[in-house]
């Protein structure tokens, strides 16, 4: 999974999500400015910035960086970037470190000639995978449970449909419902990379998503499909393929037709098929 692009998203669309993770309040964010500024010397761009306001000189610079894979030299090159920054810019405010690991294998440790900055304080350490331990969690939060949780289609499929439930109910303005939406297709599709579109329509119920940038290029691709001889048929195969997964997903023959948009009685035979398959 891309998952620099992942929380590069995540963070321009939850400021508040880095505040969650380093159980600071969430209000907090209201005082940043999140970005990603480049580093000319190194041609490197932090994860996530954020920057206070100019004369709020008690609230220190954030700096980010979210790691997935394994890297030795992890702190010495984040630390350079940082002092690299502080060099260009010379901003006036203290500063602190968040590494964010995917779990605590992956972090390397801090070296000894950076100790000092652990010992006041100037590092924190986020691991991703412990947040699964979190009930009843924000939506930034869940989203990032989303990105890291294992592959376990039901499970997924669960938390994608409370995520969406929490969207419905907790985001009023329709403009930033729709931004989220499209962050949680992303993470989908990043996801689930061997799976087609329609499956993805299909097991996640994506009846929300259906004005999305993803779903109508999907669409679009349909019709065009649609105009191509053969095309057809071969489309209408891959949504049968699709039925023994979705029955597995428990759901029904009924649903199954609905969400395709095929004939019931042909959803029925392959049921009874895939039924046959493993007696």
């Amino acid at each position: 999974m891309k998952t620099d692009n992942i929380f590069y998203q995540l963070f321009q669309t939850f400021p508040t999500l880095l505040f969650e993770l380093i159980n600071q309040p969430p209000s907090l964010a209201n005082n940043y400015q999140f970005t990603s500024q480049e580093i000319k010397e190194l041609a490197r761009r932090f994860d996530g910035l954020f920057l206070p306001p100019k004369n709020a000189l008690d609230q220190p610079i954030y700096f980010v960086e979210v790691q997935f894979q394994p890297k030795s030299n992890f702190y010495s090159r984040f630390f350079a970037e940082i002092f690299v920054y502080l060099a260009q810019y010379q901003p006036n405010h203290d500063w602190c470190a968040v590494a964010i690991f995917a779990n605590r294998n992956l972090d390397p440790g801090i070296p000894r000639q950076y100790r000092s900055l652990l010992m006041t304080q100037q590092i924190i350490c986020v691991y991703l995978d412990e947040l699964a331990q979190i009930t009843n969690p924000s939506l930034p939060i869940g989203m990032v449970q989303l990105v890291v949780g294992t592959e376990e289609t039901a499970a997924t499929v669960e938390l994608t449909n409370r995520l969406m439930q929490q969207a419905r109910t907790q985001l009023l303005d329709e403009g930033f419902k729709q931004k989220v939406l499209e962050l949680i297709e992303s993470v989908l599709v990043y996801k689930f990379t061997a799976l087609s579109r329609q499956e993805l329509e299909a097991m996640f119920g994506l009846s929300d998503l259906k004005q999305t940038r993803f779903y109508q290029e999907a669409k679009e691709e349909g019709k065009q499909e649609g105009k191509q001889e053969g095309k057809l048929e071969g489309k209408l195969e891959g949504k049968l393929e699709t039925v023994p997964l979705l029955l597995q997903l428990g759901l029904s023959v009924s649903e199954i037709a609905e969400r395709l948009s095929l004939d019931i009685e042909a959803v029925r035979q392959v049921a009874q098929a895939s039924s046959d398959n493993f007696q």
